[in-house]
């Protein structure tokens, strides 16, 4: 009995370190909702880097993007593999905060495009 409470507690230390590994510890705003088919237009503060979380389960990163539309500060959960990620961080390079996204698809087939005037 004593050994499957020691194996249990194992488990259960591990467990609680990965969730450590995981822990997002920036500060917590709503996130970006987007709708299939619509346009938003959105503020993007490049001034500090973007906080990441590492979703070890799916083996991907995800960047924690602060955004503004229209009154509301929100932030952006984007994954890095996404090609948008790529192009907003060339923009934003070049001095560009403001950009028009529209969504298309859901689920896995979500997919994200940068509407240009």
């Amino acid at each position: 009995m004593e050994e499957t409470e020691t194996q249990k507690s194992n488990w259960l230390n591990k467990e609680a370190e990965k969730l450590k590994e995981t822990a997002f510890d920036g500060e917590r705003k709503p996130a970006l909702k987007l709708e299939e088919n619509k346009v938003i237009t959105m503020t993007i503060d490049f001034s500090e880097p973007f906080q990441e979380w590492r979703d070890q389960e799916n083996q991907s990163i995800k960047k924690i993007i602060p955004v503004r539309v229209g009154e509301a500060d929100l932030v952006w959960w984007l994954n890095v593999k996404n090609p948008i990620y790529g192009e907003i961080i060339r923009l934003g390079s070049e001095g560009q905060t403001q950009f028009k996204v529209m969504q298309t698809g859901t689920a896995k087939a979500t997919k994200y495009n940068l509407i240009k005037d």
